[in-house]
């Protein structure tokens, strides 16, 4: 039997929230997936290790228009799949899996949405409907021990301390605490307990990064910025905390059982946080779990003594 799971949201975090249920529909079908997916959510680096996933079929801009569309069709025809899920209402890929051939089809129903939708909360609703049988929200990233033999990555994990990961980077400046906060939350966790800290960012974030790394030239640091999320991974699952931004690394590192910290500024913290155990929320002053939205705008009223007081709180410190 072949089968195909769709998911065409373009985040990490959105992938790995996802993963349980992808996990869930292999083991009931006793098969591993296809997953047709966005290049961005880099699916192919997360489930490198999942025997759950035999394959990904990048989604990209030449799937795009008429021509795009007849492309994607015959490529998926060419597969043979039987069924497919489709964790989306989209009536477009609904028509590409007809003419794909495809002779089962699972998808999301538009009754299953509503306002506010909680992405993770619809997705459980539609495999269990789907599976007939009860699927956990958690999520675990599948990432075998093959940490590099790199020297900067040997001297990092040979100093002595608590390894942090901060999580500084973000989609956007209005998810993004300021660097002059966790420049002042490494001073002072670091004066509590001997601490080193991963930076977790992108090539984009090398300012960032470089900025945090001169503001606290006596602490160690060690940087993913060069890193892709593969090698980051086995790295990301030695920490003993994340704390930072609502990215993609603190959904990474609760996926590989790191108790985390998000800090959720401009982002529904329900929905990118209540599926998972691991992650503990900070929110702006004046607001709830419930209430943060993509237009709450509060990045200038999270409170730094409620990160530190949280931030000693998952450390035990």
């Amino acid at each position: 039997m072949k089968v195909l799971v769709i998911q065409q949201r373009y985040g990490i975090g959105d992938m790995v929230i996802f993963t349980p249920y992808f996990q869930a529909i292999s083991k009931k079908l006793k098969t591993p997936l296809t997953i047709l997916a966005k290049d961005s959510s880099r699916a192919k680096d997360l489930y490198s290790d999942d025997n759950h996933i035999k394959k990904i079929i990048t989604l990209d801009a030449s799937n795009d228009g008429l021509f795009g569309t007849s492309k994607l069709i015959n490529q998926l025809k060419s597969e043979k799949f039987d069924k497919v899920f489709i964790f989306n209402n989209s009536f477009r890929y609904r028509i590409v899996c007809i003419l794909a051939g495809i002779k089962e089809i699972f998808q999301y129903k538009n009754s299953l949405f509503k306002k506010n939708d909680v992405i993770f909360e619809t997705a459980k609703h539609f495999t269990e409907s789907c599976l007939k049988e009860q699927v956990s929200t958690q999520s675990n990233i599948i990432v075998k021990n093959r940490i590099s033999d790199n020297k900067k990555i040997k001297s990092f994990f040979n100093e002595i301390g608590k390894i942090i990961v901060l999580g500084i980077s973000a989609s956007g400046p209005t998810k993004r605490w300021d660097l002059e906060n966790y420049s002042k939350l490494i001073k002072n966790l670091s004066e509590l307990r001997q601490c080193k800290f991963i930076l977790a960012g992108g090539k984009n974030d090398q300012i960032l990064i470089n900025k945090v790394i001169d503001d606290n030239n006596e602490i160690k640091f060690f940087s993913l910025a060069d890193m892709t999320i593969k090698d980051s991974l086995p790295i990301l699952k030695k920490a003993e905390a994340y704390i930072g931004n609502d990215t993609g690394f603190l959904h990474l590192c609760a996926a590989l059982g790191v108790n985390s910290l998000g800090l959720f500024m401009d982002s529904p913290a329900h929905s990118y946080s209540g599926y998972s155990p691991k992650i503990n929320v900070v929110v702006p002053e004046d607001e709830t779990i419930e209430s943060t939205s993509h237009n709450t705008r509060g990045k200038n009223n999270i409170s730094f003594d409620k990160v530190l007081e949280k931030s000693k709180e998952i450390l035990s410190i």
